[in-house]
This record gives structure tokens, C-alpha cells and sequence, in this order.
């Protein structure tokens, strides 16, 4: 369970502040997989920072008590020095996973061919982001953590990616923020409406849409 209480979320700007969320609450369980909604600048990708650990919430909190991925295609934790081989084998050490077979899945997945022996901080955003994707999905987690990267590269990559995450994991968890709703319709139970810096719940999909689509 993943459980959000009175979460919020406010980011200084000099001497102004800008109130992002406000008063969160809402909680995922296995099996859920629970759409962001809202217009740009929301706060749907700051909520998934939150929830994955990458950013604090200003005040509330945040309890996890199922394994949670990254947001998928985050490198921000990367070591830029170091090369993708590298960076995958200071995953499997710290997730205790097989090198060989996490590198195997790696090296298919992300298609880098060569690029692999080359420091992170060399690659372009989006070789960077298939890493960092792969390295998600080579660890088994009981949520993934989906900011709208499923949608960018080329038609092979995201037909992997749709594998991976919605046929072979069809029985896990996910949050996952998106602007397409014929997408979220199709793939998610629930959806969290966030606007001016509130989020409401709704399980029912077309209702939760049809809000959606009057903001």
C-alpha cells in the first residue's frame, strides 16, 4: 500500500512562493493502477517525484509498504562518469540482482548497442531515458512509477515498453500521469484529478475523464 496524507507541496521562487498541491490524500493498493489528470503545470509529475522518493513533500506524508520503482526514465540518479555497464551493475548490487542477466536485458532492451561502454554523461536525453527505463524494468517492483515516457521514442521502443509494463506486469501497481485519455481509459482503474493544487479520487473512468476534460 502506498498511502498520501495531507500532502503538499511548495516551491520557493526568490521571494515568492508557488503552492504546487495541496492536502493530497489518496492511497494505491496492489493492483491499482491509478491515472494523473490535469492541464500542464498541474502537478502530476511532481506528485510522482514525491511518491517515488526523488523530492519531499513540504509537509504531510508519504508511506510505502510495497516495493516502488523510480519514476521510469528518471536519470537522475545516474553517475555521469561512469559508463551504462556501470550504472547497471551498481543497480544489481544494490537490488541484489544478477549482473549477467539484469546486463542481458539491458543490452536487449535498450538497444545501445556500443553506447553501453560509454560514460552516461555522453548520451543524449533519450538514451539516457531508455536506460534509465531498462534498468526500472529489470528490477521487479510491486509499482511503477509512468510519467508519459511510454509515449516518446521510436514505434519499436514503445511497443517494449507496452510489453513489458502491460502485458508481463498486468497484475502490479501503477501511477501513471498522462495527457492521452482514450490511453488511460484503456489501461487504468481509477484517476486523480489534480487542479489549482488539489487532487479528488474518482473510480469510475468516464466520469473522472469527462471532469477531465472540463478543466
Amino acid at each position: 500500500m502506498i498511502t498520501c496524507t495531507n500532502v503538499c507541496k511548495t516551491y520557493q521562487h526568490g521571494s515568492r512562493k508557488k503552492e504546487v498541491l495541496r492536502n493530497v490524500n489518496f492511497a494505491v493498493g496492489p493492483g491499482d493502477r491509478i491515472a494523473l489528470l490535469g492541464r500542464n503545470g498541474a502537478g502530476k509529475s511532481t506528485l510522482i517525484k514525491l511518491i517515488g522518493g526523488v523530492e519531499l513533500p513540504t509537509s504531510g506524508s508519504i508511506s510505502r509498504t510495497m516495493s516502488l520503482s523510480w519514476p521510469l526514465g528518471f536519470s537522475g540518479g545516474f553517475q555521469g562518469s561512469l559508463t551504462g555497464y556501470d550504472n547497471a551493475r551498481f543497480i544489481a548490487r544494490i537490488y541484489r540482482r544478477d549482473y549477467p542477466e539484469l546486463r542481458d536485458f539491458v543490452e536487449d532492451f535498450t538497444e545501445l548497442g556500443r553506447q553501453l561502454r560509454m560514460p552516461v554523461k555522453t548520451y543524449s536525453s533519450g538514451m539516457r531515458a531508455r536506460l534509465a527505463f531498462a534498468l526500472s524494468l529489470a528490477i521487479e517492483f510491486d509499482c511503477y512509477l509512468i510519467d508519459e515516457v511510454i509515449l516518446v521514442g521510436d514505434q519499436n521502443f514503445q511497443r517494449k515498453c507496452h510489453y513489458e509494463l502491460f502485458e508481463r506486469r498486468q497484475d502490479r501497481s501503477m501511477i501513471l500521469a498522462s495527457h492521452s485519455t482514450e490511453f488511460v481509459r484503456e489501461f487504468c482503474n481509477k484517476a486523480l484529478i489534480i487542479h489549482k493544487g488539489k487532487a479528488d479520487l474518482h473510480e469510475d473512468m468516464n466520469y473522472a475523464i469527462a471532469q477531465y476534460d472540463q478543466l
